[in-house]
């Protein structure tokens, strides 16, 4: 059911759930089963990064494939950084969460046969990839929100947004000021009606589940929602994160004024699509033993590199050779898509840039979903689990989100009955020596110009001089932007400038401390992978001397 603002319970919640991702309800579903979940959506509760997820769910399912096969490629596709015991667990979780899915109602496509028809993405050497079509996130999503909304334990509350999570440092006559338990949020509506009050929402278990941090950046493939909160918060909390240098670029996203966001999804070059400049030659040829298959990195270096080097405005994608009847059967999402900008992919290339696409860092978790402070879990893209390692390997992210969101529902489970909440000792939101302010003009130029400095800065390729530059910047917005938050009564599009501010200036950090090129992270003054000294994570907390340090991995 829907829940209004009128009516948030007063008392502790069972878990609370900050996103409605395929993390968020999954987590939600599992954690249902023993007790009541409150779920908070900054959005419509359909409108969730997983809703735009195209190509699929890898899993090993086919005869000639393996959990072993799915495990090697992971690890080659994150150079060095996976953790291993994290990758296991999803291989070999992966096909009974595939199942787990369909007997929650979603429909994945299937061959003339009745066995789901697998696809095949960049970086994988066997046909693995799950889908419904190419909408395969709005499948997965449709068929477990209608579960959620269906269940008796769960209550959904809409267009709702965490302020700050609440720790020992807010309680009344003090309290421990290096993180502690988490016991729930201030959160505030986000409609565009103009009652912004923060309101208290305590609970027993809190999890994170807000996505990813895309718009940090200029050019994304993610919703105008994805501005980082849950690693903003976690971070102020005193959580530990991790690898934030670590941000995947998607190769491919649509170059067109009237497509905004919109991804091609490289489940068509698993189809035989070719990436090809604007004479009709060959962009990965030469470039790498896979081509057009080869990782994400790979690919969108080699397009940034040739557009740089031509001047070209994008790079193109070529169906013309394929079959064109089976094309539009096998992705009526994307071809549908281009039909509408005036496209033919039967005739027309289509014109396509790299695009931040995927947060592979985030907050640090254990194998179970549990982040660094206690009662605080966290999945989906908001999360590092270990699995991505230095650059996601396509299409493991909704299989990540789900086999961590229902190990994380049943380590909470087990948490809940030792899980108390002081709730008498905790305040209701202060507004005090605040006042409502018309400069909001300030706000959105800020905005802007964040995203462009990271574009410019902080993108694909990276150097010494221009991560100092945006730092430097950086901090002169972060200055002023706490300053802001301090004195004004708060509006959604300063909580999520002063989250996005923070995730941008940690992701400069994580970048000027790896002095190496891996993966997703790639440096023209160190060009070089390093295992002798960088076969670590990076991990970043608030409260530690000189907030950034490495770790050796598991």
């Amino acid at each position: 059911m829907t829940t209004k603002a009128t009516d948030i319970p007063e008392h502790p919640v069972d878990f609370l759930v900050t996103g409605s991702g395929i993390a968020g309800l999954s987590f939600a579903l599992s954690a249902a089963e023993c007790g009541k979940v409150l779920l908070i959506s900054k959005a419509d509760l359909d409108d969730s990064t997983t809703n735009l997820a195209q190509g699929g769910i890898a899993s090993a399912l086919a005869g000639d494939d393996s959990c072993e096969s799915h495990a090697a490629d992971t690890l080659e596709s994150g150079a060095g950084l996976c953790h291993e015991d994290a990758v296991r667990l999803l291989v070999e979780e992966g096909p009974g969460c595939i199942d787990w899915l369909v007997e929650r109602g979603t429909s994945f496509t299937r061959d003339s046969e009745g066995s789901l028809d697998l696809g095949r993405e960049g970086g994988h050497t066997r046909n693995r990839i799950v889908h419904a079509d190419d909408l395969t996130g709005a499948e997965i999503a449709r068929a477990l929100l209608a579960q959620a909304r269906a269940h008796p334990n769960i209550s959904l509350l809409d267009h709702w947004m965490v302020v700050d999570l609440i720790t020992p440092h807010h309680l009344e006559g003090g309290g421990r000021g290096d993180g502690g338990p988490c016991y729930g949020v201030y959160c505030m509506p986000c409609r565009e009606d103009g009652d912004w009050r923060v309101r208290r929402v305590l609970s027993r278990i809190t999890l994170l589940a807000t996505g990813g941090s895309g718009r940090i950046y200029l050019h994304t493939t993610n919703p105008s929602i994805s501005t980082g909160d849950g690693v903003a918060l976690a971070y102020r909390a005193g959580a530990e994160l991790a690898n934030l240098e670590f941000f995947q670029f998607h190769p491919s996203a649509l170059y067109h004024p009237d497509a905004s966001n919109w991804l091609i999804s490289e489940a068509l070059r698993g189809y035989g699509a070719r990436l090809v400049n604007d004479r009709g030659a060959g962009l990965m040829d030469g470039a790498h033993p896979l081509r057009e298959l080869a990782p994400r990195d790979v690919v969108a270096r080699c397009i940034d590199e040739h557009l740089k080097r031509s001047g070209e405005s994008c790079a193109y994608i070529d169906c013309r050779h394929l079959d064109q009847e089976e094309l539009r059967r096998r992705f009526p999402n994307i071809t549908a898509k281009c039909d509408s900008l005036g496209i033919d992919v039967g005739r027309d290339p289509i014109p396509v840039v790299p695009a931040a696409h995927y947060q592979c860092g985030g907050i640090l978790t254990d194998l179970e979903g549990r982040s660094s402070l206690e009662r605080l879990y966290a999945v989906g893209e908001a999360a590092c689990t270990g699995v991505h390692g230095a650059n996601r390997l396509a299409s493991n992210s909704l299989l990540e989100a789900v086999v961590f969101a229902r190990r994380a529902g049943r380590a909470a489970i087990r948490e809940l009955e030792h899980a108390d909440v002081p709730a008498g000792r905790i305040p209701e939101w202060d507004v005090s020596g605040t006042f409502d302010s018309e400069e909001w003009v300030l706000v959105e130029h800020d905005r802007t110009e964040v995203r462009r400095l990271m574009w410019d800065y902080v993108g694909i390729v990276r150097s010494r001089l221009r991560l100092l530059r945006a730092r430097s910047r950086i901090l002169l917005i972060a200055g002023e932007i706490e300053d802001y938050y301090r004195r004004t009564r708060l509006r959604p599009g300063l909580v999520e400038l002063r989250n996005l501010v923070a995730v941008a200036y940690l992701t400069i950090k994580c970048a000027l401390f790896r002095e190496e090129s891996r993966g997703l992270h790639y440096r023209s003054d160190y060009p070089q992978r390093d295992d002798d000294r960088w076969h670590k994570d990076t991990v970043v907390r608030r409260s530690s001397p000189g907030e950034t340090s490495t770790r050796d991995l598991p």
